[in-house]
């Protein structure tokens, strides 16, 4: 017989901003853009700017405080974020979330999974199956769509359980997926606000929160590398990806993945990479957008993916025409941090 899911309080609604039912509290409140100057708004002002500040430096939103500060701070720091036009904080701030809903979740229990997960339309129920050791089941298309972009191998379908179109998750499993969807839904309604006209006060702690990013974008950009890209400094494995990219040859996966991530750690914006491959026969826009920001660091766990080393790249054979300097090195970054200083 099926459990009953769990139903969401104010605290859950406080953990969990971004579901449906937040959604529904908060119509109630009747928040407009012009309320955010006024005075009696200044704790959950200045609880939304936090939110924000501590994504761009940290990856997270903070600490929690009152559900009645805490709940409408989240529109509020959406709105905020709105006003920065900024791409790199709209996407900082969406993985920040998704990554404090996902501590969040792996405490929960099993009802409240299923229950925010029913939030997301999942097809996610308990396991009924004694003999499978896991506690839930969700639908292959469900799960497809959250692990397209997940390279550990405990994702991949064949290492899964999987019995008609149910494939079986544990509780930490289910949250990391839930993540996924989380990030993808916070990002749309970035996206879905449009450019509205934002009080002075907004707008200058908009360019506040920019300057912090651009401050933090100086010390992600790997501060050895120049500012510019300089394709003349690329090892010669490189060189030969990029150019096979360039002109749509086929690349093995971890040719992708080793051009892909050597770009973003020297510098090259998220957009420029994906572009490179539009060439590609099996090019999708969104995919290849999405796999590249998961590499740049910009989704998923927030890490910054580094290109293999060498030895790796000679056992697959990605390594050609190695040069003098190759043999002083063991690192593609290396390389190309030395040739810079050439």
């Amino acid at each position: 017989m099926q459990l009953e899911t769990a139903s969401f309080t104010q605290n859950d609604l406080a953990k969990y901003p971004f579901l449906k039912e937040t959604a529904r509290y908060l119509k109630k409140l009747d928040l407009s853009i012009q309320d955010l100057a006024n005075t009696e708004m200044g704790q959950i002002l200045k609880r939304a700017e936090e939110r924000i500040e501590t994504s761009i430096l940290r990856v997270s939103v903070g600490y929690r405080v009152e559900n009645d500060i805490e709940i409408p701070s989240f529109p509020v720091a959406l709105m905020l974020v709105t006003a920065t036009e900024n791409k790199f904080i709209k996407k900082r701030y969406a993985l920040a979330e998704a990554k404090q809903a996902l501590s969040n979740l792996q405490l929960e229990s099993p009802e409240k999974i299923v229950a925010i997960g029913h939030d997301f339309e999942w097809d996610i129920t308990f396991n009924q199956i004694r003999e499978i050791p896991f506690e839930f089941a969700v639908s292959f298309a469900d799960y497809l769509r959250n692990t397209t972009h997940l390279r550990e191998k405990e994702w991949k379908l064949v290492n899964r359980i999987m019995v008609k179109g149910k494939v079986y998750l544990n509780k930490h499993e289910a949250a990391r997926l839930l993540q996924e969807d989380i990030q993808r839904r916070v990002e749309e309604r970035l996206e879905a606000a449009g450019q509205p006209k934002f009080p002075q006060e907004i707008l200058d702690i908009a360019e506040r929160m920019k300057k912090l990013a651009a401050e933090k974008l100086g010390t992600m950009e790997q501060e050895t590398f120049p500012k510019v890209v300089v394709q003349e400094a690329f090892p010669p494995c490189v060189n030969e990806l990029y150019n096979a990219a360039s002109s749509g040859r086929h690349l093995s996966h971890i040719g992708r993945f080793t051009l892909t991530s050597f770009l973003v750690n020297i510098g090259m914006p998220s957009e420029k990479v994906t572009e490179l491959f539009k060439s590609f026969s099996d090019y999708n826009e969104r995919l290849t957008r999405y796999q590249v920001e998961h590499i740049a660091g910009d989704r998923g766990s927030g890490t910054r993916y580094t290109s293999p080393k060498c030895e790796t790249l000679q056992t697959h054979g990605v390594c050609t025409n190695p040069d003098s300097l190759c043999h002083r090195v063991n690192h593609p970054l290396s390389y190309y941090k030395r040739k810079q200083k050439r």
